[in-house]
Order: structure tokens, then sequence, then C-alpha cells
């Protein structure tokens, strides 16, 4: 049984990014509801803006530690753990009118997410062939974008005529059943047996066939530790194989001080940094409040425009795919012309006097949610040059920087609007959101700066060592 011809691979996919898909919809489900979630709880900006940023400051607080509990108990257990930690945030979300306990169901929500999207991006490599992963992973993205989609509209459309707690309530029981489906069906590995069978500690015929299907992991392992004068790689074949596979006794900073040693990582987290955070920063808080209160949109009119960024995350992940796989000694500079035209194109609404028009709004909506497909390129980046045994460390990091990145953005930009006496709704204002968005610029110019230096000290590194990108 070949690896490209079995469906198990897809279904334990399909499973595992149905409930990404539902994370994500757990992490963006306030992304249409800003003006509702101030009325519901009576805030202001930065207040609402506390909510996605105690939520994501969790969310990347909890990449690595997760990554460390990755590599030692496997992607499914933590899949099933995080759906169920989600599950009982949205239900406080949905039940409560106290704002310190809403922030509080924000938390678990952030830590159940944290344990979704890289374990099943751990997964991708350990059930497809390595030509195949780029296009999976992109596909993992596109699907996961469908939850976004669901976020945008119908759940706003649903919280406005069933009201609130209907509308949170509903994402819990879809969870819910996806939550049971993957407790049957996820595995961590070919032969690896699914939660149902650790737990019964029967193992079925499924999973025995399973094992057939590829004898030998597909992670696509390039590169070891480099020798450094903080990791000397000398005296035999012991300390060669520790410093590529890693010392199981080994503290939480060695492991990083070895992995962040490495600059192919370091590139990797700041593509991850540089290329995800606007459309992040738009979706999951600001984009309705300035399309409603900074252009004066209606409620379905701004719904509908923020579904067309969705859709363009969508279709562009389906492109990013096959050029990252074609082009992978490009695939760097990919990114850093999408960051510039979502810069670019960012800087023309924000410097625009008076009311941009409506081509210019529809290009920025088309153009942001780029930034997501191409910050996939930053795992890809980060799978060539990691050490197998690091794999679920290596994920967690470069996951940070996309999340760091939107943490200052969305915090910063609610701030801003309240020193200009524009933090709610009845207040908001164009020239207060275009001041707000500008914090955005010395972003960009951060990390472009740093994806370029890491890639030229990859480049030698890779010179230096004889290695070559496959």
């Amino acid at each position: 049984m070949s690896r490209t011809k079995s469906i198990l691979p897809w279904v334990v996919w399909g499973t595992a990014v149905a409930l990404y898909s539902i994370a994500i919809i757990n992490r963006s489900s306030l992304s249409a509801l800003g003006p509702a979630a101030q009325h519901h709880f009576d805030i202001d900006a930065s207040v609402l803006a506390t909510f996605p940023v105690i939520q994501l400051i969790v969310y990347a607080a909890c990449q690595i530690p997760v990554g460390m509990l990755l590599d030692r108990f496997g992607p499914s257990v933590l899949i099933i753990i995080g759906a169920v930690m989600m599950g009982l945030g949205q239900v406080a979300m949905a039940l409560v009118s106290d704002v310190n306990i809403a922030i509080l169901a924000r938390i678990l929500v952030g830590a159940g997410d944290a344990c979704t999207f890289i374990c099943v991006m751990r997964m991708v490599p350990e059930w497809f062939h390595p030509r195949q992963i780029p296009t999976v992973s992109q596909l993992t993205g596109l699907v996961g974008q469908a939850g976004q989609l669901i976020s945008v509209t119908p759940l706003a459309l649903v919280v406005s005529v069933f009201g609130w707690a209907t509308g949170f309530l509903g994402i819990v029981a879809v969870g819910l059943l996806f939550t049971i489906l993957g407790f049957f069906v996820l595995r961590d590995a070919p032969g690896s047996r699914t939660l149902l069978e650790r737990v019964t500690g029967k193992t079925g015929g499924i999973t025995e066939r399973s094992a057939r299907i590829g004898s030998t992991p597909a992670t696509a392992v390039m590169a070891v530790p480099p020798a450094t004068e903080m990791i000397p790689v000398i005296g035999g074949s012991r300390r060669r194989k520790q410093a590529r596979d890693g010392n199981p006794k080994e503290g939480f900073i060695g492991r990083m001080r070895r992995l962040l040693s490495i600059p192919g990582v370091r590139a990797a987290f700041w593509i991850h940094f540089v290329s995800p955070y606007a459309a992040n920063t738009f979706l999951l808080l600001w984009g309705t409040p300035f399309l409603m209160g900074g252009l004066g949109l209606s409620a379905p009119v701004a719904g509908g425009l923020l579904s067309i960024t969705v859709v363009s995350s969508m279709l562009s992940g389906l492109i990013m795919g096959p050029v990252s796989s074609r082009f992978v000694e490009r695939r760097v500079w990919v990114v850093i012309g999408i960051t510039l035209l979502i810069a670019v194109t960012w800087s023309a609404v924000i410097f625009w006097q008076g009311i941009p028009p409506q081509w210019l709004i529809i290009a920025l909506l088309i153009i942001i949610p780029l930034g997501g497909p191409a910050s996939m390129v930053a795992f890809e980046v980060a799978r060539s040059h990691t050490p197998r045994s690091f794999a679920g460390l290596s994920t967690g990091t470069v996951n940070t920087g996309g999340f760091i990145a939107t943490i200052i953005a969305v915090m910063s930009i609610g701030v801003v609007l309240d020193l200009q006496g524009a933090g709610s709704p009845s207040t908001y204002s164009l020239d207060a959101f275009q001041l707000a968005f500008a914090v955005q610029i010395p972003i960009w110019v951060l990390g472009l700066v740093m994806v370029i230096i890491e890639s030229r000290r990859t480049k030698r590194w890779m010179q230096t060592h004889g290695r070559t990108l496959r």
C-alpha cells in the first residue's frame, strides 16, 4: 500500500484540519462582533483589544511548551486536549456578562488554540510524501480559513438573530462533534494507535494495516545544528548523534539555544513575524470597526467585504503551495514581495486624504490576506533546516512570530484610538483609524530587515556546511 494511494492519510488529515478550522472559528469569533461585544460588555476600544491580545499572548506563550509536549506525546493527544479547552472557554463566553470572566474564557480559547495548528502541521510530514508537503500545508491553511469565513458573516448573523449565547454555544456543539470524531480517527503517524485504542489497549485492523503505508518517516530533514562555540560537535559519533537528535536529559534552555543557533530557523521565525500579522489584525478585531466606524459602511456590507479577505486568502493558498514547492530557492523572496505589496497598499490607505476610493479598499481586502498563505513558507523553511527530533519545538517557535507581531499591532491600534478620544463605536473616525493603523509600518520595516539579514546568514551557513535545499 503506497502512501499516495491510501485514503487513510486524507481521512486523518481531514479530521485534524476540520478541528483546526473550528479552532480558527474559536480564535476569530470576535472578528465581526467587535461593536456587539462592546455593547454586550459595555467596554471601550482598549478593553475590547484586550480580548484578542490576551488570547494571542496566551497562544504565543504556549507555542514553545506545546512544541516540547508535541515532541514527547505526539499531536493527537494535544489536538483533542486543545479542542476541549476551547469548548470550555466558549461555553463561558456564551453564558457570562462579566468582562473579567470573559477574559478568562479567552485565555482558555488561546491555550486550546495553541495546541491545534502546530500539531496538525506536525502530522503532515508523517502521512504525506515530501513532494506533497508544501501543497498539503497550504491546503491546511486554506481549509482552516473556511473557519474564518464562518466567523465573519454566519456567526454575526446568528448572534444578531438568536442572541449572543446561542451563537457561541452553536460553535461549542460543532466542536464537540468533531472532537468525538477525532478520538476515533486521529493517529500520529502510520501504525500509531488512535486515542480510543490507547485507552482500551486494543489495536484495530486499520491501524495495523496503516503501518504499511510508509516504513520511513517523510519528514524532510536537511540540516543538523551547526558546530559553533555554543554547541561544540566534537568527540566521536555519540556527540554527533546528540547534536543531531538532542540529549533527552537536555533542558529547555539548551534545546532552544541549539535550535536558534540554526540561521534557517531564525529566518523562518522572521518570515512568520512579518507576513501574516496585518491580516490577523484586520480579521481578528479591527476590520469591522474600521469598515463601519471609519468608512461608514453598514454591518451587512462590512461583513460581505470581510468575506472577500477570507476568499482571497483561500484562493492564494492554492497558488502558494505549488509555487513554494517548485521555486524552493526563491520562496523567501516571494514572501518578501508579498509583504511589500501589503505594506504599500496599506500605506496608500493610511495616507490617503479623505475617504479612500472603493477600488483601493477592495484592493486592500484582496491583498492583505495574501500574507496568510505566505506565512506558511516559514514552516517549509524551518522544516528544511530542523532535525526531526526538534520538529515540534521548531514549529512552535516559528509560529510565535506572527502572533507576537499581531499582539503588538492589535493592542497598539486600540491604544492609539483611545489616545485620540476615538475608542468607542460612537467616536470612531476615519482619521483616527488611519493614524492608528500606521503603527504597522515599523513592524513591517523590522520584519523585512530581519528576514533579509537571516536569509543571507542562512545562505552562507549552507555554503559553509555544503547543504542544499530539497
